[in-house]
């Protein structure tokens, strides 16, 4: 038998979720079972897998010993805790990811990651224990290409995590990245907006001006900032988010992001010697409805340190 304790990062949850994430070895139809059987009780009670867990209740789960609880890694430790934390309050982390740095694991299997560093720096600080959670780890809200860098907002608590999700999907955060370009849009000032399609094979995107079997609308926004010799610095506002869209547009413009290997002017990134996109989510700005526990944000703009290509335009 597994007894768990909810606590606060726990609760807010269907049981099928939590047990999904406390004892991921189990099989659903497993779990289905158990509750048809009223093998799995909440607060001494049969329960079912739609019923919502509250802070203190007491979920019993009358498994083979074989399903037990994950036993929390500590394989986080081994990236450095280092960050350029932006902003933070006992719910949100956000912080300045650079480039080269991947925000999960990718094919080269580094244990050097922007979320382990997170989990380190979480854990450092006495703010995040593993051994004290059942089905929670402090999580990205947001993620960056691994050459891309900027802003990144993590979730300290399940709640913080679920409202910045909520408020995602509902369109209610203002990301705005700054980039240099090779030449420039058609207008200084304007929303562009075309079709997307991602290839299959390569992690390659297609951009139509014309609607096409398989092709996303997409929308993107865009603002001259400065300019200088061929280069522009451009303030880009994301309507949609679709992979590499920002990148793959702009070169559909004819102003592809300076150092871009994929859709770039390879040319121009000999010229001026970048070979990184040289792109950053540069600004964050939340809209939480007022009675969410998040709602302190909305009189916030989180800004990011001017990135170091901005220099090109001194």
């Amino acid at each position: 038998m597994n007894e768990f304790m909810i606590g606060g990062n726990d609760c807010g949850q269907r049981v099928d979720k939590f047990i999904g994430k406390a004892l991921p070895d189990m099989p659903k139809s497993l779990m289905y079972k158990l509750i048809r059987k009223k093998d799995i009780k909440l607060n001494g009670k049969r329960c079912e897998i739609s019923t919502v867990l509250q802070d203190g209740d007491i979920l019993r789960i009358y498994a083979p010993e074989s399903f037990s609880p994950k036993k929390p890694t500590g394989d986080f430790l081994a990236a450095p805790p280092k960050l350029d934390i932006v902003y933070e309050d006992d719910e949100l982390l956000i912080v300045n990811k650079p480039i080269n740095l991947a925000v999960h694991a990718d094919n080269d299997h580094s244990p050097d990651t922007l979320i382990s560093r997170i989990r380190h720096y979480l854990y450092d600080s006495g703010a995040y224990d593993p051994h004290s959670e059942a089905s929670f780890a402090p999580s990205l809200c947001s993620r960056l290409d691994k050459n891309t860098c900027g802003l990144v907002t993590a979730a300290k608590t399940a709640s913080a995590l679920r409202e910045v999700n909520a408020a995602i999907r509902d369109g209610n955060v203002t990301k705005i990245y700054h980039c240099a370009a090779v030449g420039a849009p058609p207008q200084d000032n304007g929303i562009a907006e075309a079709f997307h399609f991602k290839e299959q094979v390569g992690n390659i995107v297609r951009i139509s001006d014309k609607p096409l079997n398989g092709y996303k609308p997409i929308k993107t926004g865009y603002r001259l900032l400065s300019r200088k010799n061929e280069l522009s610095l451009l303030e880009i506002n994301l309507f949609t988010g679709r992979t590499h869209q920002i990148r793959a547009h702009l070169a559909h413009l004819g102003c592809p992001v300076l150092g871009d290997g994929k859709y770039g002017n390879i040319s121009a990134n000999k010229r001026f010697k970048r070979f990184t996109q040289t792109l950053c989510a540069y600004s964050l700005r939340f809209r939480f409805p007022e009675d969410s526990p998040l709602s302190y944000m909305n009189e916030k703009k989180i800004i990011a340190p001017k990135p170091d290509f901005e220099e090109l335009f001194t």
